[in-house]
C-alpha cells in the first residue's frame, strides 16, 4: 500500500511539474496571424528582436481576410496583422467580435493593375474593371476610378461607396466585383483590376502598376495595416514586446529596402 501511496505521489508530481512546464512554454510563445506578403515576410524580421525578450514568435500564415480575426477573436491567435482599421470597424459589426488596433506598421496603395488592356487610355466602352468586394477596400478602388475620370460616385458615400452608388458611368464599363484575394488571377479575364499591395506582391505584379493611390492622401494614415489583439490585452506582456519590435527602425528598414513604394512604413 505504501509503494502504491508512494508511486501515486510520484506521478502526481510529475503531472504537476509536465503541466507547469507545458504552461510555461505555452506563455513564451507568441502566436500571431498574419497575410502572407509582406506581413508575414515583415514578420520574419521581427523574431530575433522578439526572442531577445524572452519569446518565441509563431506566424501563422492566412490567404483570406476572415479567419485571421475570428481566430483572434477566439483566442487561437495573441495577434494577428493584416488589415486597417475601417476594415476591423466593419468586421468587428457585423461579427460582434472584439478586436482592437494597437499599432499601425505600414500603408498598402491600391493599384491599378492591367488585365487584357495594357493601359486605362486604351479602354473600350464596356470593358471590364475588378474592384475587391469588400466594404472599404471597393470603396477605394472605386475612388479611385474616379480620380481617373472613369466614372463618378454619389458624393454623400464617398468612404462607403459600392458600384450601385456610381451615379455616372458614360462608357457603360463593367465594374465587377471579386474577393481581394482573387483579383490577381482574374486578370486574365477582365481589362483592368484594382488589387491590394499584398497581393500584388505575392502574384509578383507590382513592376505592371499603372497608378495607385496618392501616398500623401488621408488615406495613407486611415488604412494604415495594423498590429490588432482582442480587446483587453493591449497592454499585454506580448502586445507590448510585438508593438516595440514592429515599430523599430529593423522593420522600417526592411520595408524600405524591399517594397518601397508599393508598402511604405507608417510607425514613427
Amino acid at each position: 500500500m505504501k509503494k502504491l501511496i508512494k508511486l501515486g505521489l510520484i506521478l502526481l508530481i510529475l503531472t504537476l511539474v509536465l503541466t507547469a512546464c507545458t504552461s510555461e512554454k505555452k506563455d513564451n510563445v507568441i502566436v500571431i496571424g498574419a497575410s502572407i506578403t509582406p506581413h508575414a515576410e515583415i514578420l520574419q524580421v521581427i523574431k530575433p528582436l522578439v526572442e531577445a525578450k524572452g519569446y518565441t514568435l509563431k506566424i501563422v500564415e492566412f490567404t483570406d481576410y476572415v479567419l485571421p480575426n475570428t481566430n483572434l477573436n477566439e483566442g487561437e491567435l495573441d495577434a494577428n496583422y493584416f488589415q486597417h482599421v475601417p476594415y476591423l470597424t466593419d468586421f468587428n459589426a457585423e461579427n460582434k467580435t472584439k478586436i482592437v488596433s494597437v499599432l499601425a506598421v505600414h500603408f498598402e496603395p491600391l493599384g491599378l493593375y492591367p488585365g487584357k488592356t495594357s493601359s486605362v487610355d486604351l479602354l473600350k466602352d464596356g470593358a471590364k474593371i475588378a474592384v475587391p468586394n469588400d466594404a472599404t477596400n471597393e470603396a477605394r478602388a472605386l475612388n479611385l476610378l474616379q480620380d481617373l475620370g472613369l466614372i463618378t460616385l454619389d458624393p454623400s458615400k464617398k468612404e462607403t461607396a459600392t458600384k450601385l452608388d456610381i451615379i455616372s458611368n458614360p462608357r457603360n464599363f463593367d465594374i465587377v466585383e471579386l474577393e481581394a484575394a482573387q483579383l490577381a488571377r482574374a486578370l486574365v479575364d477582365v481589362d483592368l483590376a484594382v488589387i491590394n499591395g499584398n497581393y500584388a506582391l505575392e502574384a509578383g505584379i507590382t513592376k505592371t502598376v499603372l497608378t495607385t493611390e496618392d501616398k500623401e492622401s488621408d488615406a495613407a494614415l486611415k488604412y494604415a495595416n495594423i498590429l490588432a489583439v482582442k480587446e483587453g490585452n493591449e497592454t499585454s506582456a506580448k502586445t507590448l514586446v510585438l508593438i516595440e519590435a514592429l515599430n523599430s527602425i529593423e522593420v522600417k528598414q526592411f520595408i524600405k529596402d524591399k517594397y518601397y513604394p508599393v508598402v511604405i512604413s507608417v510607425t514613427e
